[in-house]
């Protein structure tokens, strides 16, 4: 008979999971979408890159919003049980409320490896790989982005502006670039030309202007007839090295390890360290991205056990709507306490055992009313 239930159970919060997450994830994915039409308009990529690059982080959008579906479709069906029921049924059957909820436990365990899973593999393996589209796109930085009277700055540390443009020439262009803090580069041209052969994105030649260069308020000015500008240190605002999230997790554990050892490693160890994306300034962000990873699943479990509150009441007691409100907000409590946790992250020890306690201490406390709920009504 349990294991009836415990089919029946799964495949009903499993349905209406999946129709749910899909649903949600489709129209936050369309939405985060239309955001990244500037990857086209302003960095100069193609519709192509635009779009792998989108759909490369759909599991990322799946592993955020799993915990809120997950609750919400153990709310679902148990209300949907209660209204039809069904629950008495299993009642009447010699099934205990314990027995429920110890089903709904294994359940979230299913749920929890699903989201580890997520967190550790899948979402730093496609969010790297949805990167890569940008590293390996072959895109024409001036002929892509510049447009005819507006300042655009989609190259970083650049701001270009021209006032008309034919095919590759252009005419009356101004050019800033920012250096530095307190330096700076400003270059007027009355035309110039962006070469179309191989090198195309990498140089652009200018004719009859002025170059003026700014360094701490001070001023100095050089004209030129014709001046070759080198365009190969410039890249698009959009980041091609791994962000922190798009590091995989075996390379994210190595980073903690040898962090704290950086100012001792060789140079050639440093710089291999830094392409995987280990940097001592963003230590921080890589021990919360490894507490969020392997840590915070965890409440999954959790949350599945705090929403299996609501078969403590019944539908006939007045406070039924009341006390399935307040079961709902604790849900909700513990999904702001996993990602509000990670904000108190460390190197030490006492922070992993804080992180693991959190959770399970929880836990322990709501499975122990439950349990002795339960035993109380046995022995009325």
């Amino acid at each position: 008979m349990k294991k009836l239930i415990f089919k029946k159970i799964s495949k009903d919060i499993s349905l209406f999971f999946l129709i749910t997450i899909v649903s949600i994830s489709v129209i936050i994915w369309i939405i985060q979408a239309v955001n990244f039409l500037d990857i086209i308009s302003e960095d100069g990529h193609g519709l192509k890159v635009y779009f792998l690059y989108t759909l490369f982080s759909l599991p990322k959008i799946i592993s955020k919003i799993l915990p809120f579906i997950f609750m919400i479709s153990i709310f679902y069906i148990i209300i949907k049980y209660e209204f039809n029921n069904e629950l008495i049924i299993y009642w009447i059957n010699g099934i205990t409320k314990l027995n429920f909820v110890n089903t709904l436990v294994k359940i979230s365990f299913i749920y929890f490896t699903i989201q580890i899973l997520l967190t550790t593999i899948i979402v730093p393996y496609t969010l790297d790989k949805g990167r890569s589209f940008f590293r390996s796109s072959d895109v024409d930085l001036f002929s892509s982005i510049v447009k005819q009277k507006k300042f655009i700055d989609g190259v970083k540390d650049l701001t270009i502006f021209v006032e008309k443009k034919e095919n590759d020439l252009l005419t009356n262009i101004i050019i800033k670039e920012k250096i530095n803090k307190d330096k700076s580069q400003i270059i007027v041209a009355q035309n110039g030309k962006i070469l179309s052969n191989k090198d195309a994105s990498k140089k652009i030649i200018l004719n009859k202007g002025k170059i003026i260069n700014t360094e701490n308020n001070n001023q100095n000015i050089i004209n030129f007839s014709i001046f070759n500008l080198d365009l190969s240190k410039f890249n698009p605002q959009t980041v091609t090295h791994p962000k922190v999230q798009e590091i995989s997790s075996i390379n994210l554990i190595r980073c903690i390890n040898l962090i704290n050892e950086f100012r001792k490693i060789d140079k050639t160890t440093k710089s291999k360290l830094f392409y995987i994306g280990c940097d001592v300034e963003i230590l921080d962000a890589i021990i919360e991205e490894f507490l969020k990873r392997f840590f915070s699943p965890l409440f999954i479990i959790l949350i599945g056990l705090s929403s299996s509150l609501i078969i403590m009441s019944s539908k006939n007691e007045s406070s039924y709507r009341v006390k399935n409100i307040l079961y709902f907000c604790l849900g909700v409590f513990f999904i702001i306490v996993s990602e509000l946790s990670l904000r108190y992250s460390g190197t030490e020890i006492y922070y992993l055992i804080f992180h693991f306690l959190t959770p399970l201490s929880f836990f322990i406390l709501i499975y122990l009313y439950i349990y002795f709920y339960n035993h109380k009504l046995g022995r009325n």
